[in-house]
């Protein structure tokens, strides 16, 4: 049909790896470089500046500014916010580092300048405003660490195989 008008904006110079899939009202800014195998969901704003390592999600509605750097097999959860400037609106703007393995929930938000460890996990609605360190999980506001990747990953399990668990096991996940 002449005359529609695309559902996405990718900037000309953005340069996107193969396999990438970005999904409806979406927007990839100036100068990103985004790997193999990359999952944007809708309504996601990928600033300008931004790098994005291979085979990570990221879900609808998140928003990453200038200078964020996400590692590979990161994943993302819907309406996460990253933020680049710990005094708005300074002249001065510090990326955001998630290095690989990272996961972030939904709704989560994160201060400008914060590393994200690998392979921590940030509860959903969290708000971090410290550096997380690699191998832990981290919940509430501010963020603060509750148990380590291991133990995450033992509950996960736990979950999906059905076993029944206990109600605070539950509400710290």
């Amino acid at each position: 049909m002449s005359g529609r008008k695309p559902l996405n904006f990718i900037a000309e110079d953005a340069e996107l790896g193969k396999n990438v899939k970005i999904w409806h009202f979406s927007y990839v800014g100036s100068r990103t470089r985004i790997g193999d195998n990359v999952s944007i969901g809708s309504l996601a704003h990928v600033d300008y500046n931004v790098k994005i390592g291979a085979n990570t999600r990221i879900e609808g509605s998140v928003y990453i500014p200038p200078l964020t750097r996400i590692g590979k097999n990161v994943f993302i959860g819907p309406a996460a916010v990253i933020t680049n400037d710990p005094y708005p609106m300074s002249k001065k703007m510090v990326g955001v580092t998630i290095e690989d393995g990272a996961i972030v929930g939904g709704g989560a938000v994160i201060k400008a300048g914060v590393t994200i460890g690998k392979r921590s996990v940030v509860a959903m609605g969290a708000v971090v405003t410290k550096d997380v360190p690699a191998d832990v999980v981290v919940l509430g506001v501010p963020a603060k660490v509750v148990y380590t990747r291991k133990e995450y990953d033992a509950k996960k399990l736990k979950w999906e195989s059905g076993e029944p668990s206990s109600r605070a096991t539950r509400s710290r996940t």
